[in-house]
């Protein structure tokens, strides 16, 4: 299995257990779920007396996002211009970052280009997103965007493929 992680904070960001699908040349989407979480019944087949009936423990069951819960992403806000702000930064970080791993000026240059035309799509149906950082809450990392697919039910994460290193489990 392949861990993603942030290349700038080492956050944990999606794994390759779920079914990623490159979009662009420069992010990953990963479709999610909704899972229950909590509400753990056990019938040890006993009848509970009256006075244990009313000690009952409150085990509330929550709907949670499976890749938001599995790698602990905490949610985050933004209007337009300061997430457009937040990202050109990152951007920059990003750029640094591949420049400091050896890449070719040519790579770069393709990932600025297409993380451009990316970021337009984004901003374009910026309303549509929520924000996600990753456990550290570290401000400089990757912010993973969730919207969902035309059917208003399929919840999808966005990640810049760029700002990845793999960690092979």
């Amino acid at each position: 299995m392949i861990i993603y992680k942030d290349i700038l904070t080492d956050d944990e960001l999606l794994s390759d257990s779920y079914d990623l699908k490159e979009v662009d040349g420069v992010a990953y989407e990963a479709d999610c779920a909704m899972i229950t979480e909590g509400a753990v019944e056990v019938d040890i087949g006993a009848n509970a007396s009256a006075e244990e009936a009313e000690e009952g423990v409150e085990d509330q069951a929550v709907k949670v996002n499976n890749i938001v819960h599995s790698f602990r992403l905490q949610s985050t806000s933004f209007d337009k211009k300061s997430y457009l702000s937040y990202l050109k930064g990152y951007m920059k970080a990003v750029k640094e970052k591949l420049k400091s791993q050896g890449k070719s000026e040519e790579e770069i240059k393709d990932f600025e280009t297409k993380a451009g035309a990316f970021a337009k799509k984004i901003l374009g149906s910026f309303k549509d997103y929520e924000f996600y950082t990753g456990e550290s809450m570290n401000p400089d990392g990757m912010v993973v965007l969730l919207n969902y697919r035309e059917d208003g039910v399929t919840p999808y994460v966005t990640i810049w493929k760029h700002g990845l290193t793999e960690m092979k489990v």
